[in-house]
């Protein structure tokens, strides 16, 4: 392992620290303050600044106009994103054609991957399943019928499923096998309903009933949903370490200027223990992230599969994230609760980077699988 970045990779790091530069985290209207959704849509400038800046299209090859990065670039542009918590669908669009290009048929990638590199087609994945809980491929099912698919389920919980124009559903067959379906806005058999996250989002729970797609729209290559799924799971890793960064440096700031008896309460011993101690939570998350990164961006082998790496850095970036800002609320005393300052809705986006794409519980019991099935002696 070399964890040294690559010239390119700190170039798209660079020039997502421009772009975010000027993104207030707190410009819509806070989660505590509304029933419902802080926004109608995500922030559609901030979108369109992104795929000026050649960000959208980082993982996509050459001939799609993008340039050729890996899953480490990607996880060095989220890293900056959460610290501003941007409202954009970087991730969920970035890994989903990602998917297309490594796995999907040369229709599906005309038609989609430019376009989704120029911003102009917006792609998010239904990852959480009917519930949250269960695998997201067993809530839907996938038959063929002739020359078409039909799908049926429910998966919830979907982020920016109101912005995107096409959404990878993960379906299980028959057979026993995953496929991946890219299912238009507003297609015939599926069904929207509002959902809303812990951060405010609107989010979707999806319907299908019956919805009819061509051959060409389905992926049913080995191995894409399971590709997919350890990219999204390593992208949210990076989510968590920016926000956790960010959530840290702005309690750093508050102690060092916060006094009690004469003295900045950062001069305490027991304030100081707790930052270092949740300085070394994000150091680890730092280093389990980018150990999935390199592996899913190298394909080298391991003891273990790829997937074991995923769920280590998931494991840390679940307890580390909730850790960092449970402390950051304390230390910050009852200022950490005003609605006027952001610290708030860091915490409301840590809740809900934590459990998504599983909680630690999930991931722990994932990587006792794997050993299982691959014992280290």
């Amino acid at each position: 392992m070399d964890f040294t970045f690559t010239e390119e990779q700190q170039a798209a790091a660079e020039a997502a620290k421009g772009v975010f530069a000027g993104v207030a985290p707190d410009a819509v209207t806070s989660p505590a303050m509304t029933p419902g959704a802080v926004a109608e849509t995500c922030d559609r400038a901030l979108w369109a600044r992104l795929a000026e800046a050649d960000l959208l299209s980082l993982l996509l090859d050459a001939r799609y106009g993008g340039a050729g990065l890996d899953a480490v670039a990607l996880c060095l542009v989220l890293r900056e994103s959460a610290k501003v918590l941007a409202r954009v669908p970087l991730l969920e669009s970035c890994a989903a054609a990602a998917a297309v290009q490594a796995y999907g048929g040369e229709e599906a990638k005309a038609d989609l991957l430019a376009r989704a590199g120029r911003g102009e087609t917006v792609l998010t994945v239904t990852a959480h399943g009917r519930t949250g809980h269960d695998p997201a491929e067993q809530a839907v099912t996938a038959r063929q019928d002739g020359g078409t698919w039909v799908l049926d389920g429910v998966q919830t919980a979907v982020p920016w499923a109101y912005d995107a124009d096409v959404t990878l559903v993960p379906a299980h067959t028959g057979t026993g096998r995953t496929v991946l379906a890219l299912v238009p806005r507003g297609h015939e058999g599926a069904v929207l309903a509002e959902q809303f996250s812990t951060s405010g989002e609107r989010l979707g729970e999806l319907r299908l009933e019956s919805a009819r797609l061509p051959a060409r729209d389905v992926i049913d290559t080995d191995g894409a949903w399971e590709w997919l799924r350890d990219l999204l799971a390593t992208g949210t890793c990076a989510l968590a370490l920016g926000l956790g960064e960010r959530v840290l440096r702005m309690t750093g700031e508050y102690t060092g200027k916060r006094e009690q008896f004469g003295f900045p309460i950062a001069t305490f011993q027991a304030v100081a223990v707790q930052a270092a101690d949740r300085y070394i939570d994000l150091r680890a998350m730092e280093a389990t992230l980018w150990q999935a990164a390199w592996r899913i961006a190298s394909g080298a082998p391991g003891p273990l599969p790829a997937a074991g790496d995923v769920a280590v850095a998931k494991i840390w970036a679940a307890e580390g994230v909730r850790r960092v800002v449970q402390t950051a609320q304390h230390l910050h005393g009852g200022f950490g609760a005003d609605v006027d300052y952001p610290l708030h809705r860091y915490h409301a986006w840590a809740k809900h980077l934590e459990l998504s794409l599983g909680p630690a519980a999930a991931h722990e019991e994932a990587l006792g699988d794997l050993l299982a099935a691959h014992p280290l002696a």
